[in-house]
């Protein structure tokens, strides 16, 4: 299949049969404008040039691939905002922790989840992540489960482990999978509505976390907090065992019921448009090729950077707040999640954004300004009340600077398929590496609600992330330069061999 020029809604086409009428009088008719392009244009695909067969190819893809990462993304994120949720829920009171208890159950998961990041990438280059992904999905849900038979914090603490090394799979994979299918133009939206699910299972969880108080607290000898990972358990359930027959592998092999023949000769014939290359073997070469790129450092560093500019997952700093101030235990749990609506908003507007006007480094400077804001305002903390409350709000519009640097990381790396694949894995496992100690100095839970120290840090922590975001945008304009002008000279070496044999 040839490669289709993407035309703006602004461009002219001329009509070139009118360029061939022998009829003197029509070779001055105007140009033919393009017809209007709809108004969902400019914040949804449109590519006038796209084929009937590869518009019907996304939306399968958009019905099947990102629902079933996004489901996934959900439940996983329901897990881990649970254990924040049942904290403030009685969890705390339940099973006498007191001290730093919660920091340790947080240090506990992402050690796990650092153990088995990069060995679950490597798996994934040798097994299909319609077997892999589910899999590891349905060892968490039976972990979560026990989560609500726990007995001691040390319980909490081991399971959550477990936990982590589960759920180590999952963002790294779902962001090598979606980098796999779409094209660049496509790329953001899909990877910030995948990564939105994870504010959508903030707010449910504290809508689900006040329910259950209100209405199971006590039921069967359960406490409500128990009652939470209960029900977070039979929604994860029949998702995971979906995982196994909707996610489609990658281009070169998949086996998905929703795409024929036609579909994958497509996706093939996508990913080598815009170079994107399909896996290798794995081995001794590549590892050297990797490493011997800017790409894994410093995407890296970006990443460590952004991982850990906040507290850990189980800390809600609002709710702590607002547990301080007294307010009751169904308001704990409703009202932070105005901030993570705003988050939702905020990582949809900011993926169309992106992809409009494809400048990643740009909108992900717009979401680290709002989140150092947040953190400064914060880190005075003797303001107003309104204004605290603005801070609070926006604190969590930092976030969609995560998923837009995946799809970065997806695009600057996207010529070499094992690259991809293991600087995402690093990427995440190194950020993480640094969130299994870091939040234990920057915001442990004895200095709620203040966290002045923590707050300070994430002030800075922000200014760095600017730093290193205008760092790897340089350097990845560099490189695009650089192969603009062998492209140029090779393009000029060929023209100069054709016209030195025309003329003998």
């Amino acid at each position: 299949m040839s490669e289709r020029h993407s035309i703006t809604p602004k461009e002219v086409v001329v009509n070139e049969s009118s360029l061939e009428l022998q009829d003197p009088s029509q070779r001055d008719v105007e140009p033919e404008k393009k017809p209007k392009a709809p108004w969902w244009s400019y914040i949804w695909d449109y590519d006038p040039g796209r084929s009937h067969e590869e518009r019907v190819f996304i939306q399968k893809l958009d019905v099947f691939l990102v629902t079933m990462l996004s489901l996934g993304y959900f439940i996983k994120n329901l897990d881990q905002t649970n254990i924040a949720n049942a904290f403030v829920s009685g969890m705390k009171e339940d099973l006498r922790m007191n001290g730093n208890e919660i920091n340790l159950v947080d240090t506990a998961w992402t050690v796990g989840y650092v153990v088995g990041q990069i060995p679950s990438q490597i798996i994934l280059t040798k097994i299909r992540p319609s077997i892999w992904v589910p899999a590891c999905e349905l060892l968490w849900t039976v972990l979560t489960f026990c989560l609500a038979a726990a007995k001691t914090s040390n319980h909490v603490i081991g399971i959550r482990f477990l936990v982590g090394l589960a759920e180590s799979i999952f963002y790294p994979a779902a962001h090598t999978i979606l980098g796999s299918w779409y094209l660049p133009s496509e790329l953001g939206k899909r990877a910030c509505i995948f990564h939105a699910s994870s504010a959508a299972a903030g707010m449910f969880s504290g809508y689900l976390q006040a329910g259950v108080y209100r209405g199971l607290n006590g039921v069967n000898g359960f406490a409500g907090w128990q009652w939470l990972f209960i029900m977070d358990g039979v929604i994860s359930l029949p998702i995971c065992i979906a995982g196994f027959f909707i996610l489609p592998d990658l281009p070169e092999n998949t086996r998905a019921f929703y795409l024929n023949d036609s579909d994958r000769a497509l996706a093939k014939e996508r990913m080598e448009r815009v170079g994107r290359a399909p896996r290798a073997r794995l081995g001794r070469s590549a590892f050297k090729r990797i490493f011997g790129r800017w790409h894994v450092y410093l995407l890296t560093i970006l990443y460590i950077i952004f991982i850990n500019i906040g507290p850990s997952g189980s800390i809600n700093t609002m709710a702590l707040w607002l547990k301080s101030k007294g307010e009751s235990v169904e308001k704990i749990n409703i009202i932070p999640t105005a901030s993570k609506a705003i988050q939702l908003v905020a990582t949809v507007s900011f993926a169309i954004l992106s992809d409009l006007i494809r400048r990643r480094a740009t909108m992900m400077s717009v979401s680290t300004f709002f989140g150092g804001l947040s953190a400064l305002l914060l880190a005075i903390w003797n303001i107003p009340d309104g204004l605290k409350w603005f801070a609070f709000l926006i604190e969590r519009v930092a976030v969609p600077y995560g998923p837009l640097s995946m799809s970065w990381a997806n695009e600057i790396c996207g010529a070499d398929a094992e690259e991809r694949a293991i600087v995402i894995g690093i990427m995440n496992s190194m950020g993480y590496a640094f969130n299994a100690w870091v939040p234990l100095l920057t915001f442990p839970q004895i200095d709620a609600p203040r966290f002045k120290k923590g707050f300070i840090f994430s002030t800075c922590a922000f200014g760095a992330q600017a730093i290193i975001t205008a760092t790897v945008a340089f350097m990845h304009k560099r490189d695009q330069r650089r192969r603009q002008d062998l492209r140029d000279e090779a393009s000029r070496i060929r023209d100069e061999e054709g016209t030195a044999v025309s003329t003998h």
